[in-house]
């Protein structure tokens, strides 16, 4: 284990230029006494690293050193055979790109370890893209890439949430996807980057000026922070229902999995019914996954949905009420 650690602590220091002892002992997972116990082995061993004090330090590796590990284990080559080129790469013309570098990748094993990569390769396919979902338009990721590539400042047109259109400059730090929606990371001269909607991009212009990326900007950590901050504040929208045994178990088709646990702790009524509390988001998500179940529920608030839901179902029945199914007349309950 400790033999692993040690090969990918010095591929780390070779991929980035300067690490601290916390970012190291974060990205494997290890205690910073564990960190520089490993150091000294590495040292030992004939490694070139050392270490720089001060507020611009860390752990680095002589300039020009390069390991010449070539060697994969099984696990990885396993990883290395799932690895497919996912919607991402064709929206930044990369595809052929990835193709041709994991071919290189592949070449450059040792032969012993050639016929296993394909061995997994035919054992295991990832397919990242969805049954149904299309895939949003981002007509100016192009730009938006080039500037991201480039450090280069950005006239930005973008529409909000309500369809509101402001316009600025930024400094677009990186590009994100996640679940098949782009999302720009830029900085308007504020403290913290903000995040915005590639599809929500209405316009963008290449300025001749660049910009300088903050040293200390880890789009990773600030991605997952950003996420959580948003998870915490994104819109609400709180529905009341009173559910049976049927309305239950169709509720949990259609809502995240990790609601489970809150659903069974709901308590049970005299009737057999439970009254749970749903956070849908929005009200047309409310309205389109209660339509999804149909039956064996009842909302009890707010008086808005309840009154959109009878509508609608009011008209179902003024449109169909009077054509008879192969199970009979469909009629109001």
């Amino acid at each position: 284990m400790r033999a692993d650690r040690l090969v990918s602590l010095t591929l780390l220091l070779q991929t980035r230029p300067k690490m601290t002892a916390g970012e190291l002992a974060r990205e494997l997972q290890v205690s910073e006494r564990t960190i520089h116990r490993d150091l000294d082995a590495l040292s030992g061993a004939g490694v070139p690293v050392y270490a720089t004090r001060g507020a611009a330090g860390g752990v680095s590796l002589l300039e020009g050193w390069r390991t010449q590990l070539t060697g994969f284990t099984r696990a990885e080559l396993h990883a290395l055979a799932a690895v497919t080129a996912p919607g991402a790469l064709d929206d930044l013309g990369l595809t052929s790109a990835l193709r041709s570098g994991l071919m290189k990748l592949a070449a450059a094993l040792p032969a012993l370890q050639q016929p296993a990569l394909e061995y997994a390769r035919q054992r295991l396919h990832v397919d990242a893209s969805s049954w149904f979902a299309e895939r949003e338009a981002v007509p100016h990721l192009a730009t938006l890439r080039d500037a991201v590539w480039q450090d280069r400042r950005v006239s930005l047109s973008y529409r909000d949430f309500e369809g509101k259109v402001s316009r600025k400059v930024v400094d677009p730090y990186a590009l994100v996807i996640k679940a098949d929606r782009w999302y720009l990371v830029a900085s308007t001269g504020e403290a913290t980057p903000r995040v915005y909607r590639g599809s929500r991009v209405d316009g963008a212009r290449l300025r001749p000026e660049t910009f300088t990326r903050p040293e200390r900007f880890d789009l990773p950590s600030f991605w997952k922070d950003w996420c959580a901050r948003f998870a915490e504040k994104r819109a609400q929208y709180e529905v009341t229902l009173r559910l049976t045994s049927e309305g239950l178990e169709a509720l949990r088709k259609v809502r995240p999995p990790a609601e489970g646990a809150r659903l069974d702790a709901a308590p049970l009524a005299p009737d057999g019914s439970k009254t749970v509390v749903v956070d849908f988001e929005r009200e047309s998500i409310a309205l389109s996954q209660l339509c999804d179940i149909g039956r064996g529920f009842e909302v009890l608030a707010p008086d808005a949905l309840r009154s959109r839901l009878t509508q609608l179902a009011e008209g179902i029945l003024e449109t169909h009420g009077g054509r008879a199914s192969s199970k009979g007349r469909i009629r109001k309950a």
